[in-house]
């Protein structure tokens, strides 16, 4: 062993000991560039055949001295072993239980996330991975810092999707309800399963053998008792109103299951009707107006054998405009004349002008149907953006219509059929044809044949169709069973302000459909729903519904599911006590009803059957509702949660569906919104933005995206992959998915692997528990290192606290890649690999490798849990079996920040950034450094990282990474002219800003006189056959 100076081990070990300690935090103000990596390479023949043979056998011989990092863990992990190892994670780290394990706990605080219920209709795809990952990372990160998460997913399982699918082409004929009603829920249960096995597979943690269903009879009880509530409190009610009717369907459909189709091509009219009466108010001015014409505009042809009056602005002005091509008079707004002139390519002459309220009392005839006479009549809804400024007005198939006629007390008669087709009512003419089709020409030609259609024209514009279907729908009267949305608006708006929305741009699309929806049609004519509880007398029709007979039917569905509705004699659904209570008549003078709950009724109520710990007047135990649940789940919400949900977080198509109903319901029945915070999250999209689609080809697949698909561009990229997609993405706007958005997950997952196999080598052999280096004790980057720990850790706690995972990991990356690999990794790298194995240098800066280790770890878990359960499974410091997630959130302490620090560690980093400038592209520990500055606060702060005028082995050095440093008040005047000179200053701001100081410094960089120690290629040895002091030190110690 060539070992020049044997003395100098002594003074080496004496040189740790008296190195200074001090403290302090802060932002680092400037980042070191990278560290060249070939000065790591000293343990190989860097420089092959041009090395003198001497030195080559020199390194060789020092090769096993140096402690490289040493890891099993693998830096890449691909194809089936990625898939088979998140499997075994899953398995060997308990996965499974860890929703139950964590509700077992005693803690103080609760986060409940509200699972909205998908809908059981088909496989699992992406817009299913975007909700539940979402939702997982937000529970994990709640469970990892120490609260008990509430969290019971759920399916939406009734509704006419499912009944068709279930169907299939063989349709309902012959098949009675309950045969409907197996087969749809035979349906549902497959659907489920799909989906729950893809949602374990996405690493979502729940206890997944504890669900809610909506078709549970369970649910379906205190679905019940919510229903009861709000028609005891006059909520809801039975009425023969205009509503969204689907042909395609046959049955009554709600706001929220309207898609608006906005190319829908209708064949618009203008058409006139005779003004036989004059309005009282302009007769006497009316000379020469005998015959004039109502013009009215409408999209809907097939509505005019419907009109009942023709509708106007009272404080509008209007003008009887004669044509230029003919003697017709026509009655239009004046604001709309130049419009209608244009359209009907002539001139039109004002022959009088009239306010809309002069207007009132005149009265047309009727242009299809003989001696039918229509008044006029003023109303608000009239506008003067399109048409003629004169209403058409039907109130059978329109709902400002119908408001019209209840005012003024018009006919509401129906001429339109379940299937969309005219009755008898609308004349022989056109009974039975399809008013959206040969109904809607048969009508056009009757105006024409009449005289009374002036113009028609193809107008594309957005119009209501069926969500499932994908048929227009039609506006028809039925009786049907409502809620009085416009009594309960006031209180839900009020509710909502109290509610935070994310992004807070939702609140007023949230507000807008409040205002939208002033009644709420929850009756369907299906089988595969609950029943509404209503009983009909046979001779009046009169409802039988009350508290007796609904609590009642709540406590059979409860016992048998609502399939006894059907299965069981009416004398068991209406018994002889709940008739006496009712003060009803014999069971036999009724019937049962037939319809069945709307599913936004069904998914609605969910907070009362999942989160609601005792109905108000319930006599249950208190935890009865949730009777599915085993003990540990079954536990309600603690009592200082009000019994809300800390978030409801769905997509953006729920602002007026799962988000609308579940506040309607909660604010009828308890005069509160079931949530605290609202997040709003976009669809997934493909790469190009556009929807997708299976006829485009632009679907994605998640099982593909874990598994691999058909396509080779589309590799097995595992669970993982697809979690850090979801996170990455901007949630709060449509997130595009492709092999792109994949292949850079992917990458990133990958470079964060390579800094964790890189922490997790440098740590072997390494216990935190018995080894680790009290803070005080080490060295200044070293502390600084903690510092920045954690300022990351709030930094990415507070990400996650408000539903920002994508900020999470842009923290997480910046922290990586400036402070842990470019700065803290570049400089330690000789500590690390080169001082002796059990040196407190050496210990100080693997106190801080674990240290970061596990605080990137678990700030990634909630992400990424396969991988960072993979990584605890190789880190020190813990017992085995261990798991991450049962051990906590990431640690830092008050005590890593400490005054004075970071203005040491960042006032140095300045002066490197001045160093390197001045030497740009090449090796700075070629040279040595000089640095002059005038005696004060930064003078001082460097004494405290140098203590020597002139060392090799102080923290100074180690930060600046070059051969020596020289410390100095003012630049020595015998300077080598060779000799690069630069200048700097940095602003000290210490306690608050109240000592601030502006120092300036000098450095002069000259190439050094040293040789390379063949062990630590530092420039520090006498000779190039000679080990530098502190090498002989290490290589002593360790034989």
């Amino acid at each position: 062993m060539l070992l020049c100076r044997v003395s100098a081990v002594s003074q080496t070990l004496a040189r740790w000991g008296r190195r200074s300690h001090q403290g302090g935090g802060g932002l680092l103000l400037h980042r070191a560039l990278s560290f060249s990596s070939s000065r790591w390479q000293g343990v190989s023949s860097e420089e092959g055949s041009a090395q003198p043979a001497e030195a080559a056998s020199a390194q060789g011989l020092y090769r096993d001295t140096v402690l490289l990092p040493r890891t099993d863990f693998p830096m890449k992990l691909t194809g089936q072993k990625l898939l088979e190892r998140e499997l075994e994670i899953q398995k060997e780290c308990g996965f499974a239980d860890l929703y139950s394990w964590q509700r077992e706990r005693k803690v103080k605080k609760e986060f409940c996330l509200h699972d909205g219920p998908p809908y059981a209709n088909g496989d699992p795809h992406v817009g299913h991975a975007l909700n539940k990952i979402l939702k997982d990372i937000r529970n994990r990160f709640e469970m990892l810092r120490g609260r008990q998460v509430h969290y019971i997913p759920g399916w939406d399982c009734h509704g006419l999707p499912i009944e068709l699918k279930a169907l299939g082409e063989v349709g309902t004929s012959g098949l009675g309800p309950l045969q409907i009603r197996q087969k749809a829920r035979a349906f549902a249960e497959a659907a489920i399963a799909r989906q729950k096995a893809a949602f374990q597979r996405w690493g979502v943690m729940a206890d997944w053998d504890q669900c809610y269903y909506t078709y549970d009879g369970a649910y379906e009880a205190a679905q019940l008792k919510v229903f009861q509530e709000m028609h005891s409190k006059g909520f809801i009610y039975q009425d023969y109103k205009p509503i969204f009717w689907s042909p395609s369907s046959r049955t009554a459909l709600a706001e929220a299951e309207l898609e608006y189709n906005a190319e829908h091509v209708s064949r618009a009219i203008y058409a006139t009707f005779p003004l036989i009466t004059l309005p009282p108010k302009i007769a006497s001015e009316a000379a020469g107006l005998d015959s004039v014409s109502v013009l009215v505009w409408t999209t809907q042809p097939w509505t005019i054998p419907a009109n009942q009056a023709v509708c106007y602005m009272p404080n509008t002005q209007y003008s009887v405009l004669k044509r230029a091509d003919n003697p017709q008079l026509l009655l239009v707004a004046t604001e709309r004349t130049a419009s209608v002139a244009a359209l009907l390519g002539t001139e039109l002459e004002s022959v009088g002008t009239f306010t809309g309220s002069q207007l009132e009392g005149g009265i047309c005839k009727h242009p299809t149907i003989p001696d039918k006479e229509v008044p006029l009549l003023p109303a608000n809804h009239v506008t003067m953006a399109k048409g003629t400024g004169l209403v058409h007005t039907a109130p059978a198939h329109g709902m400002e219509d119908y408001s019209v006629a209840s005012q003024f007390k018009l006919s509401v008669e129906c001429m339109v059929d379940e299937d969309g087709k005219f009755t008898e009512l609308a004349g022989p003419e056109l009974q039975n044809l399809s008013v959206m089709t040969e109904g809607t020409d048969k009508v056009i030609s009757m105006l024409k044949e009449c005289g009374a259609l002036v113009k028609e024209e193809q107008c594309v514009h957005s119009y209501p169709y069926d969500w499932r279907t994908k048929q227009p729908v039609v506006i028809r009267p039925s009786k049907q069973w409502f809620i009085n949305t416009a009594s309960l608006k006031e209180k839900a708006k009020d509710a909502l302000q109290k509610v935070r929305v994310l992004p807070e741009s939702a609140r007023g699309s949230l507000l807008a459909m409040l205002d939208r929806r002033t009644y709420w049609c929850i009756s369907r004519q299906r089988s595969w729903g609950v029943p509404i509880p209503v009983f009909y007398h046979k001779e009046t029709g009169e409802a039988l519904i009350n508290k007796h007979t609904v609590s009642h039917i709540a406590t059979l569905f409860k016992e048998k599911g609502s399939d006894c509705w059907w299965e069981l004699p009416i004398e068991t659904l209406l018994p002889a006590e709940v008739l006496k209570k009712s003060k009803a008549g014999p069971v036999t003078d009724y019937v049962r009803g037939e319809d069945v709950l709307d599913i936004w009724f069904d998914s609605g109520a969910s907070w009362a059957a999942v989160l609601e710990e005792e109905m108000e007047g319930d006599t249950e135990e208190p935890e009865s509702h949730l009777s599915w649940l085993p003990a540990p789940l079954r536990k309600p919400l603690v009592p200082e949660s009000d019994s809300r949900a800390d978030a409801y977080v769905e997509g953006k198509d729920q602002i007026g569906g799962w988000f609308q109903s579940s506040l309607l319901t909660s604010v009828a029945v308890r005069n509160k919104a079931p949530y605290k915070s609202l997040v709003v999250h976009g669809f997934a999209v493909s790469e190009k933005g556009e929807k997708m689609s299976k006829s485009v080809g632009n679907v994605v697949d998640p099982d593909a995206v874990i598994n691999g698909g058909k396509d080779p561009s589309m590799p097995a990229y595992g669970a993982d992959v697809l979690r850090w997609w979801v996170a990455e993405s901007n949630v709060f706007s449509e997130v595009q998915i492709g092999p792109s958005a994949l292949n850079s997950a992917r990458d990133s997952i990958s470079k964060l692997r390579n800094t964790l196999k890189f922490l997790l080598g440098n740590l072997q052999g390494f216990d935190p528990r018995v080894q680790a280096v009290d803070p005080k004790e080490m060295h200044y980057i070293d502390q600084y290192m903690l510092h920045l720990l954690r300022e990351y850790s709030i930094k990415v706690t507070d990400a996650y606290s408000e539903f920002d995972a994508g900020r999470a990991i842009r923290v997480l990356q910046a922290f990586i890649a400036r402070d842990v690999s470019n700065l803290y990794f570049s400089i330690i790298k000789d500590r690390l690999y080169c001082d002796p194995e059990d040196s407190l240098g050496r210990r100080s800066c693997q106190t801080v490798l674990e240290e970061v280790l596990d605080g990137v770890t678990r700030s990634i878990a909630p992400i990424l849990p396969h991988l960072a359960e993979e990584v605890y499974l190789h880190a020190p410091g813990h017992d085995q079996g261990e798991t991450l997630f049962k051990s906590g959130w990431v640690k830092s302490s008050s005590v890593w920040r400490r005054p004075g620090l970071e203005e040491a560690v960042e006032g140095a980093c300045a002066i490197r950034d001045s160093f390197l400038s001045s030497i740009p592209g090449k090796n700075a520990a070629q040279y040595d450094l000089t640095i002059a500055i005038e005696p004060g606060l930064l003078f001082e702060l460097m004494e405290s990282l140098q203590e020597e005028p002139s060392s090799t082995s102080s923290q100074l050095v180690e930060l600046m990474m070059v051969a020596r440093v020289n410390l100095t008040s003012k630049l020595p005047r015998d300077l080598p002219s060779d000799a690069l000179l630069s200048h700097g200053s940095f602003l000290i701001n210490l306690e608050g800003g109240v000592i601030r100081e502006d120092s300036a410094y000098s450095i002069a960089v000259v190439p050094t006189s040293a040789a390379r120690c063949p062990r630590c290629r530092r420039y520090t040895a006498e000779s190039a056959d000679c080990l530098c002091p502190r090498c002989q030190s290490a290589v002593s110690q360790a034989h």
